[in-house]
Parts: C-alpha cells; sequence; structure tokens
C-alpha cells in the first residue's frame, strides 16, 4: 500500500459512527505488534519515543530521529502512521519545510499542536501550558496543509490542559478547522471525562473530533462512538508503559531468583521473535538468490 493509499485509507476511516484505532508505538516492532492486533493506525508518539530514548518529552529529541524512527515503523506494516510532530518544530515557516518531509516519509497524518516551541508534556504535573495565539497557529495549519498533500493535518488544541476553558478550547478548535485542519485533537489531563464530554457535545465544527483518554480510561470506545463527534481514539502511550513494566518485572524476577529459569514461560519465546523479524522471508530470499 503506498502512502497516499494509507493517507485516504486513514481519511475513510475517519468515521464519528465507529471511530478508527491507533495504538502508539516507540518502534517498529512495537507498531507492527499493534497492526497485528487490529489497530486501525499506528500513533507515532513523541511521547513514547522521548521515553524510549530515556528523556523528558520536550522536544530535546532531533526532527531526524523523530523523521526516521516514523518511516521505519512504516516500513515494516501496512496500518497507517500518524505522526505527533508536537509544535512543529517551530513557526509556520518550519512547519512548511517539516512536513514535506513527514510526507517523504509515507506517513498518512500529522498532529501538530497548539504550544510554544519547546513544549512540555500535557500530562506532567506542573507542567510549562504555554500556548501560542490563535492567529499564529491557524497560520502553522495552512502551512501545513498546503504541504501535504494527500495526509492529514491534525490540529491539536492544548487549552484545556492549560487550563483556558472549553470557550476558549471551542474557538480554538473552531478557528483551526477553518484553517484546513482534516481534524481537531482535544485533549485533557482531567481524571474524569467530564470536560471532555462537554466539550464533544458542544463542538459544532464540520471536522470530526480525536480523543486521547489517557488520563480518564473509563471512557469506553462505545461511549465515545455514541457522541457522534469523534473520528479517532488515540491509545496514548500504552505500548512504552506495557514495555516498561513488563520489563521490570521480568528483570526483577531474574535478579531475585538467581536465574533465567523461571520466566521462561512468561516471556516471548525466540522462534516468535524471530517471525517478527520476518525470518521466514529471509529464509525465501536466502533459498532463491544464495548460491
Amino acid at each position: 500500500m503506498t502512502a497516499q493509499q494509507k493517507a485516504r485509507a486513514l481519511r475513510a476511516r475517519l468515521d464519528v459512527r465507529k471511530p478508527a484505532l491507533a495504538m502508539a508505538a516507540h518502534n517498529p516492532l512495537a507498531a507492527k505488534l499493534a497492526a497485528d492486533a487490529g489497530f486501525d493506525a499506528i500513533w507515532g508518539s513523541g511521547f513514547e519515543l522521548s521515553a524510549s530514548y530515556a528523556v523528558p518529552d520536550a522536544n530535546i529529541l532531533s526532527m531526524d530521529t523523530h523523521l526516521a524512527m516514523m518511516r521505519a515503523i512504516g516500513e515494516v506494516q501496512d496500518a497507517p502512521v500518524i505522526a505527533d510532530i508536537d509544535t512543529g518544530f517551530g513557526n509556520a515557516v518550519n512547519v512548511a519545510y517539516v512536513v514535506p518531509r513527514y510526507v517523504a516519509a509515507g506517513v498518512a497524518a500529522v498532529v501538530m499542536e497548539d504550544k510554544t516551541f519547546p513544549k512540555d508534556s500535557s500530562l506532567r504535573a506542573g507542567g510549562r501550558q504555554e500556548l501560542v495565539s490563535e492567529a499564529e497557529f491557524q497560520g502553522k495549519v495552512a502551512a501545513a496543509k498546503a504541504a501535504a498533500g494527500d495526509v492529514l493535518v491534525i490540529a491539536r488544541t492544548e487549552a484545556l490542559i492549560a487550563g483556558l476553558g472549553e470557550t476558549e478550547a471551542l474557538q480554538r478548535g473552531t478557528a483551526y478547522a477553518e484553517a484546513g485542519a482534516d481534524a481537531v485533537l482535544i485533549h485533557s489531563k482531567q481524571k474524569t471525562p467530564d470536560e471532555i464530554l462537554s466539550f464533544c457535545r458542544a463542538w459544532s465544527g464540520k471536522v470530526p473530533l480525536v480523543l486521547v483518554p489517557t488520563s480518564y480510561p473509563q471512557l469506553s470506545f462505545a461511549e465515545v462512538a455514541a457522541l457522534g463527534k469523534v473520528g479517532l481514539i488515540i491509545c496514548g502511550n500504552h505500548a512504552i508503559r506495557a514495555a516498561v513494566a513488563a520489563m521490570q518485572s521480568t528483570f526483577a524476577r531474574i535478579i531475585a531468583e538467581g536465574g533465567i529459569a523461571g520466566v521462561e514461560r512468561e516471556i516471548a519465546p525466540v522462534a516468535h521473535v524471530f517471525s517478527l523479524q520476518g525470518d521466514a522471508r529471509m529464509r525465501e530470499i536466502e533459498n532463491k538468490y544464495l548460491r
């Protein structure tokens, strides 16, 4: 499937009656597992990639590092990749240069947020949640759309994260849709879904919404679909959190038990890892071409 086909497939899946589901990934193996599990798309998470390098989610990693990972993720599986480009690495001029590179890397969509550069993680306690002006971000969205071709541009407003309230969030979301955004991502760090539900019910924009229910996991996918406003649900950091928990448990058990025998039934067989690596395909190539 070509990048253009993936972008069109993702666009078609933004159905507010049955939202698409995206799973975060921080490397190609995680993306392949997510696609094999049946997720509709892969969330190329800046948070997960930063965590995999053991650095804060604060634009510390370079664009080239993230871009290379998005390309690698797209090469090993067929689900559309939604690239988390944070604030677009600068102003509208930067965005105009950055987006074509992500298009060339084969992503189906880019998500850009209206915080200042460098950003701070949305869910970090006491984080710096400073937003650029509405007009400035409209310009960034328009620049992204002009450069994106078939690739979707999703505008993410952090108005609720910054404590600016629903009215400001609705105004910004509407303005970004008017600037050409294909969807609007509304984010919240509240532990209940109340403010997100209120926003969704008040939303009258012409584009679908995107939710990342990390902080309010009690909201089911069926409840989101019943709103009739949301086209995409992103599971924003579950791959890295699952990996961390599993590795810590395994490592601790090996140390405690003084050997590796006890964990063998709890971890993936080597043969399964070989399969995920595409070992069978390599054997086909060997048999056909090695002399």
